[in-house]
């Protein structure tokens, strides 16, 4: 990529300032070779090209940091054939390696290119969402006319066609064959998982459509290797096997979890504890034939890349063999997260942070730890990991007369508290934070984290913001703002409630249940506005995250306290 006589690898790494993290890449010195100006950036791969976020949109870059695509799509997706899926406000596109758009018009959805081929989907003139490809020159080689479609494996694809039958179509949309059954699922080395009638087993059937394996399984996976990953639960306890293509077991579906690891290894996983399977599992290594090779000591096992895998204990981080045995002159780092080998170095991706080591263990970048501020203060992060299970980083101020309460303070609001060491908790929680706003002597932290308990839908996500007075140590609520005895409640939920009704972008909040906002209503300052906030499920659907609304702060000046220490500390 650089010079002439040794090729000069480029690395992802971030650093962590006002306003959150900033990307850039280095050399596998730890040096930044192009400077940390964007939002995000994601590895080269092998065609030379990186996908970075500038400016709120993403865009690719070659490896002299000159823009192939500037930043104007939502999302890019990886290259994979040498074409790209991006994504703006028309839709799902594809462009090439030269940036060009090759398709001609937008789509609701377009999957990474497979054997020369894309998954796409749309709704037709009549109304009708369908499924079709793309060829390499962006063309529809095979129309949008299928209910369901999968991508192409060995030359073949499932879909559904218009009349709910399932069939295997070649590359150019010719039908292979068709197939009498409720579901078909996708093409693997000749077979296909099958169910009969609606809510019965699976069981697997060849090209033709004869049974080759009868209706047994409660779940069944594609074969791979000659073997296929299968289920014979009963309720909500799993139960995975490994079979081969007579049906017959190469491991017994006694496990709480089977996953594919690659070079013909698979990692298998028993319950921590059986009455609460959704709490996790320990994993051992099997191969193909069956043998297993190690106990069930880990927590988390990685893909296999040239007789290597990540896998990682409750400890620590390493890499192990084909044997299941851990590789001592490799690196060990302590946490939870996954190691790869990245060209001439290991990138470590360890606790939710980023770091890269030499082959030998030697850390040759690790992002810092210390956000400046200034001359005089700087936020700095700190750690803590009782349990596997339960990770906090907290800020703590560095320059503060009065920092103790503060630091204190700072602590108890993340989330740092007692928690069991070697206990199974029935929950797993990531807490972080960024700093959004300095001027002046007031800094504004916001504090978040995520609380998943085991076995949920889905988690729910914490947010608080710290608003704190450098000088005089003072952290401030809402009411610190406004005049004493003004009525700033009833001014901001008037506010709220006209860009409700008069702002089709809250149109997702519930009919009839904004009631206004309390007196205490979380809020974080920016530029020149301040900005209330409301919780999951309060007055909105989960998936719109925190409803927010910016209020200017020159609708509210006459009640806003300006000669209060609050409004002082950032004018």
């Amino acid at each position: 990529m650089f010079g002439n006589e040794r090729t000069v690898y480029l690395f992802p790494a971030a650093i962590k300032e006002i306003g959150g993290n900033k990307w850039g890449y280095i050399n596998e010195k730890g040096k930044f070779i192009l400077p940390p100006n964007y939002e995000n950036a994601g590895d080269f791969q092998d065609n030379g090209l990186a996908i970075v976020r500038a400016m709120n949109h993403a865009g690719v870059i070659n490896s002299s940091g000159y823009f192939i695509v500037k930043p104007k799509y939502d999302t890019i997706n990886p290259f994979s054939e040498g074409r790209a899926t991006v994504i703006d406000h028309q839709g799902f596109k594809v462009i090439d390696e030269s940036g060009k758009e090759i398709t001609s018009i937008a789509y609701s959805y377009i999957g990474d290119y497979k054997e020369s081929r894309a998954l796409i989907a749309d709704y037709t003139k009549d109304g009708w969402y369908r499924y079709g490809y793309l060829n390499k020159r962006g063309k529809e080689v095979i129309p949008l006319t299928y209910e369901s479609a999968s991508d192409f494996t060995d030359g073949r694809a499932v879909v559904k066609t218009n009349g709910g039958k399932f069939a295997l179509i070649d590359l150019t949309g010719k039908e292979v064959k068709s197939y009498p059954f409720y579901f078909v699922g996708h093409y693997g080395q000749g077979m296909m998982a099958f169910q009969m009638r609606a809510n019965e087993k699976f069981g697997y059937i060849d090209e033709q459509g004869k049974i080759t394996i009868e209706p047994k399984f409660s779940g069944a996976q594609s074969f791979i290797n000659n073997r296929a990953i299968v289920n014979v639960s009963e309720d909500y306890n799993d139960h995975y096997g490994l079979i081969d293509q007579t049906g017959g077991y190469i491991i017994k579906p006694n496990y709480n979890r089977i996953e594919y690891l690659d070079e013909n290894r698979y990692s298998i996983g028993k319950a921590i504890e059986p009455s609460k399977p959704f709490a996790g599992s320990k994993y051992a290594v099997a191969d193909g034939d069956g043998r297993i090779l190690t106990g069930f000591i880990y927590n988390e096992i990685g893909i296999f890349t040239e007789g290597f895998a990540s896998a990682s204990d409750d400890q620590n981080t390493f890499f192990i063999n084909n044997r299941g045995q851990r590789v001592e002159h490799l690196p060990i780092v302590s946490g939870s997260g996954r190691l790869q080998f990245e060209k001439t170095l290991i990138k470590g991706e360890i606790d939710f942070r980023l770091m890269y080591l030499s082959s030998k263990g030697e850390i040759a970048w690790k992002q810092k730890t210390v956000i400046p501020l200034n001359d005089q203060y700087a936020v700095l992060e700190q750690k803590y990991k009782p349990n596997k299970d339960y990770l906090v980083y907290f800020p703590q101020i560095q320059g503060m007369g009065k920092s103790e309460s503060v630091n204190a303070a700072l602590k108890e609001l993340s989330g740092v508290k007692a928690v069991p060491s070697h206990k199974q908790l029935d929950f797993n929680y990531l807490g972080d934070f960024e700093v959004t706003f300095f001027k002046g002597n007031l800094l504004v932290i916001e504090i978040h984290g995520y609380n998943y308990p085991f076995g949920a839908a889905h988690g729910m996500p914490v947010k608080k913001y710290a608003h704190i007075n450098l000088k005089t140590g003072s952290l401030y609520s809402l009411k610190d703002l406004f005049l004493s005895k003004s009525p700033y409640v009833t001014t901001i939920s008037e506010i709220i409630g006209k860009q409700i009704k008069s702002n089709s972008e809250y149109s997702y909040v519930f009919p009839n249940s904004y009631k206004g906002i309390q007196a205490n209503q979380p809020f974080f300052i920016s530029d020149d506005s301040f900005n209330i906030y409301f919780s999951p499920y309060e007055i909105a659907p989960y998936a719109e995250g925190f409803p927010t609304f910016r209020i200017p702060f020159n609708e509210v000046m006459n009640i806003i306290d300006q000669t209060g220490e609050f409004w002082r500390s950032f004018h």
